[in-house]
């Protein structure tokens, strides 16, 4: 079953409010197996709105129409739901006394718009709105469904969850849809394609991959359809075995992990600790670390060395290293995390040390090289990286990348916890 969603309003198209309906509503079609397809804005004009619905029934099964529905003149989507369907409005009396026992509540005395709010279109089947005054209406016309509901968040999903999508669940037209999302680090995307590209083009016919790159790792989303659910995990189970096979080290987790999230897994599995020396990234590794519940179990501490004074002073840098090879430099970052090591007393330790920009880089050094460094009692591993010139971009560019290479050394270390 294919989906469109049309939200009507001009405030959602000059960006005076967020549509936030359109993402709740693909979030719950996703769950009773109904694929969107589209999602369209259209301004408080009847016929724009009324080419939207026209447009929508040629490719959709399901048609979801949020807003307009108010008491105000500039509430005209119930007027152009009664030209598309050919018919008129009529008062429904059930909403008429929902609508007045609302408004006594409240103490407001109905008038005629609150009243205008119990006129619905014939042709449709009126849905209780228990938190609002306006109705939502269903239409059914040539083998599509046509729901109207209020732009009101609240409103809207409650008519979802009490009334619309249990009347879709019951209507045989659903199917299954299974999504696994699997998370990848440290290849580009073009050379990832490249790389899986026996495996993708092996894929079931029911099975679509879709690629979710963003600047702190590529998400790879499988999506099965059918009529088996049971059927679409196994055999999407299988083929995530089989990508396993092409990616042994890029994959490090699924769904909603993190980077951070998986190795302090790795950490607390293996009664692990860690400490962090950070300049560039200002602690921001440790934050990503700390953002996960039970982050206490495995680390110690960290020290933010921005300065030179401190990194000689905390972590016993040595003066003639930075003067020989610079703050920034293969040497300095591997003397701050052997420093970290030894003053927190930690298994592991992550430093960093780079130029996080806009300003501070040099032709030998241009903005956005970033060393980083991971010790162990047994191994070290130090690499340079070179990020682009947004600073954002390259604090959090510079923690992912340290934080997978500490994820590779402990993996190195101990592949009993893989």
């Amino acid at each position: 079953m294919k989906a469109e969603i049309i939200t009507i309003g001009d405030e959602i198209l000059i960006g005076q409010v967020v549509d936030t309906n359109s993402a709740w509503i693909g979030e719950q079609l996703n769950r009773y197996g109904i694929e969107v397809f589209q999602i369209t804005s259209v301004h408080d004009d009847a016929l724009q709105i009324k080419e939207a619905i026209s447009q929508a029934a040629q490719h959709a099964d399901l048609v979801l129409i949020t807003g307009g529905l108010g008491p105000t003149k500039d509430d005209i989507t119930k007027k152009v739901l009664c030209d598309y369907f050919d018919c008129k409005l009529v008062l429904n009396e059930q909403v008429l006394e929902h609508v007045t026992t609302m408004l006594s509540r409240r103490n407001i005395d109905i008038n005629q718009l609150n009243k205008d709010q119990a006129l619905v279109p014939e042709k449709c089947d009126v849905l209780h709105n228990p938190n609002g005054t306006a109705p939502g209406m269903w239409f059914e016309q040539n083998d599509t469904i046509y729901i109207s509901m209020p732009g009101v968040p609240f409103e809207m999903i409650g008519l979802m969850e009490q009334a619309i999508l249990p009347r879709l669940q019951k209507n045989g037209k659903v199917k299954s849809i299974y999504h696994q999302t699997v998370l990848v680090y440290g290849v580009p995307e073009s050379m990832l394609a490249e790389k899986i590209e026996p495996w993708e083009n092996a894929l079931p016919d029911f099975i679509k991959l879709a690629y979710l790159p963003n600047q702190l790792m590529i998400r790879l989303r499988l999506s099965a359809y059918g009529s088996n659910k049971e059927v679409l995990e196994t055999e999407v189970s299988q083929q995530i075995d089989l990508l396993r096979t092409y990616l042994p080290e890029q994959i490090f987790g699924y769904n909603n992990d993190s980077l951070a999230g998986v190795t302090g897994q790795l950490l607390a599995k293996g009664k692990l600790t860690l400490g962090i020396a950070e300049s560039c990234t200002g602690g921001n590794i440790a934050h990503m670390f700390t953002e996960n519940p039970g982050s206490s179990v495995y680390l110690k501490g960290g020290i933010v060395a921005y300065s030179n004074e401190v990194k000689e002073a905390l972590l016993h840098v040595q003066a003639t290293t930075l003067e020989a090879h610079g703050a920034v430099s293969r040497e300095v970052a591997l003397e701050m995390a052997q420093g970290a090591l030894d003053a927190l007393q930690t298994d592991y330790a992550i430093a960093t040390t780079g130029i996080a920009g806009p300003d501070g880089g040099s032709e030998e050094k241009p903005v956005g090289t970033v060393w980083i460094a991971v010790v162990s009692k047994k191994n070290q591993t130090v690499h340079c990286y070179n990020f682009a010139h947004n600073r954002e971009r390259n604090i959090l560019r510079s923690s992912q990348a340290a934080i997978n290479q500490l994820r590779q050394l402990i993996l190195k270390e101990n592949p009993v916890l893989a």
